[in-house]
């Protein structure tokens, strides 16, 4: 069979045909909906130009005036801080400052906690107040003092005289600051060194004159003097340390010490 040959349909394959044809375009006619006529042009709102009133009142006071911004002014620099500043806080740099500075506010806080403790003053009751801002040179310049003194007054062994006499008030000191703290006292242990130190001051005065004058009568009376200013000097930092029922137990041993150290003034020939 050759391909220009053809084969007739039959005549219900035709029919068929016409149908499914008839069928797509009635279909393809019913999905695509009628174009819609274009809609009339709606009326414009007209606007006024003029601004609508505010509802709030306006006010008639002037106006704060303004003050320029200069980009080139820098805030001003922050003061320096106060060496004098004393009690608590954060402390000023110290280490690059000149040695003489460091000396003549080490000498000064000296003289300024041997006032407190050892004159009269009226922060004497109050030993918050009066030792606030403690310190150990001062005691410790004492001690060293007092051994001198006796170590220069003694005519033989020297060197024995000042071990002893350094011994016996840095071990008494400690010992007397672990009794006050046993017996229930609310204080620190450097601040009650440094009081104890410092009430030395008057025993030192009293063996430097007793050095000066080789007399037995008058290194006694100095000694009495020296010795019951000491222990007036201790006394109101050490009893209000403690309770008032226990106040005996922490001034007696303050007041032994004192009378061995006079004792050794007197008998150091």
């Amino acid at each position: 069979m050759s391909h220009s040959d053809t084969i007739p349909l039959h005549p219900s394959s035709q029919s068929d045909i016409d149908e499914i044809e008839n069928l797509i375009n009635a279909s393809v006619h019913q999905s695509v909906p009628p174009a819609r006529p274009p809609s009339p042009p709606r009326a414009s709102i007209p606007v006024s130009v003029s601004a609508a009133p505010s509802p709030f009142i306006s006010s008639n006071l002037p106006r704060p005036p303004t003050v320029p911004k200069s980009s080139s002014s820098a805030p001003p620099p922050p003061p320096p801080p106060r060496s004098d500043i004393s009690g608590f806080g954060p402390a000023p740099n110290t280490l690059t400052e000149p040695v003489w500075d460091t000396v003549k506010r080490d000498l000064s806080r000296i003289v300024s906690n041997l006032k407190l403790v050892v004159f009269p003053n009226p922060y004497r009751e109050d030993p918050g107040k009066a030792l606030r801002d403690w310190d150990l040179w001062g005691p410790f310049f004492f001690i060293v003092f007092l051994g001198l003194t006796l170590s220069w007054s003694a005519s033989v062994k020297k060197s024995e005289v000042f071990a002893v006499a350094f011994a016996l008030l840095a071990a008494g000191a400690v010992i007397l600051t672990l009794n006050v703290l046993l017996l229930g006292g609310h204080i620190i242990f450097f601040q009650s060194l440094s009081l104890l130190g410092y009430c030395l001051f008057p025993l030192d005065v009293g063996a430097l004159i007793c050095m000066l004058k080789d007399n037995v009568i008058v290194k006694v009376v100095v000694v009495c003097v020296t010795l019951a200013w000491s222990s007036w000097a201790a006394y109101p930092f050490m009893s209000s340390a403690v309770n008032p029922r226990r106040k005996a137990l922490a001034l007696y041993p303050v007041f032994l010490m004192y009378v061995s150290v006079g004792f050794l003034i007197i008998a150091i020939d």
